[in-house]
């Protein structure tokens, strides 16, 4: 298991999971939202470890390359 350095983080809160049928839901925390800059349709990315911890964070968005 990874240590955590407590000086690297910015906010601790728990939220709770919504199971129905096929539809699964959580919050994120509004202190995430505003850190993240998150918005109606961004995309996080969720990373399962092998020991069990989860890594959440924004996808960025690429930029189109424009054609010359």
């Amino acid at each position: 298991m990874n240590k955590i350095n407590i000086d690297e983080v910015e906010y601790i809160t728990e939220t709770a999971l919504t199971i129905r049928e096929s539809r699964r839901r959580t919050t994120v925390p509004k202190e995430i939202v505003e850190a993240l800059h998150l918005k109606n349709g961004d995309k996080i990315r969720w990373l399962l470890f092998d020991d069990d911890r989860v890594m959440i964070s924004k996808v960025k968005k690429r930029r189109r390359r424009r054609n010359k």
